[in-house]
């Protein structure tokens, strides 16, 4: 069983369920990263997405955008992102880590560093998940079978416009947990309705028999607490990123740990 599937039976017995905060690895600042997760664990986080750099995010609005060209800029790429995670593995063997990001640094990796490297590389490091945003399940179910075989799931995102046939593609080949994209439109987009996303769990579970994750739109605790009300899981990304990216370097954690403690609070309130 991997540490996520661990992490999600855990809470499932405490009746809780799991925060799940993103930021993009090397934003604020190139050496923050270990830290911050540190950080964000002591807060209340339960599973940590931690997003590798790209220039052309397509899921990704400005705000997350903006943190990756920062990142790319300061020279971290796929390759600092692993050495951050082993350095968080150091104090922390617990707590599961899934990279998000997209195909072209997995392949360019591969690339660079021979077939099959990003899974290796990843594994050794002590990465727990993958999500790829642009890989469909029909396409990546060899890719899945690798990750697993190396104790990593295979995480896809949901949308309001996925069909049932995507919905049992994705249960097909997903393991961990599935990502349900809450807004149509990319991350920090719009107005969360939280009574369409409380009508689309039920279907989405008939499907998929993983825990489901709820993110895009949720900002503050009593959307946080209403998501947690109906999925297994709440993430978020893009309010953190503006938080870190307000504050001089020793706030950053003070500033994302204070917020996530509030959220943490409402989930289990």
């Amino acid at each position: 069983m991997s540490r996520i599937s661990t992490t999600f039976e855990a809470l499932r017995s405490q009746g809780r369920k799991a925060l799940i905060p993103y930021v993009t690895a090397g934003f604020p600042f190139a050496d923050i990263t270990p830290e911050l997760m540190h950080g964000m664990v002591a807060a209340g986080a339960d599973v940590i997405e931690l997003g590798v750099p790209f220039s052309d995010p397509m899921a990704d609005g400005p705000v997350i955008q903006k943190a990756g060209e920062k990142a790319l800029a300061l020279g971290v790429g796929t390759r600092q992102v692993l050495a951050m995670v082993r350095e968080f593995r150091q104090r922390d063997t617990k707590t599961p880590v899934v990279l998000m990001g997209y195909a072209n640094p997995v392949e360019r990796y591969d690339l660079t560093h021979g077939k099959d490297a990003f899974i290796r590389d990843a594994a050794a490091a002590g990465v727990d998940g993958v999500l790829v945003v642009d890989y469909p399940p029909e396409e990546c179910e060899e890719f899945a079978a690798k990750l697993k075989a190396n104790s990593m799931d295979l995480i896809f995102l949901l949308a309001p416009t996925s069909t049932d046939e995507r919905m049992q593609q994705v249960a097909r080949v997903a393991s961990g947990y599935v990502y349900y994209v809450s807004l149509k439109g990319v991350t920090g987009a719009g107005h969360l309705d939280t009574g369409a996303v409380e009508q689309m769990l039920p279907r989405i579970r008939r499907h998929v028999h993983i825990p489901v994750g709820v993110g895009f739109g949720i900002r503050d605790a009593p959307t946080a607490k209403a998501i947690g009300k109906v999925a297994d899981a709440v993430v978020i990304g893009t309010k953190i990123i503006q938080l870190a990216e307000s504050q001089p370097r020793d706030g950053v954690v003070p500033a994302v740990s204070e917020f996530l403690r509030g959220i943490r609070s409402a989930l289990d309130a």
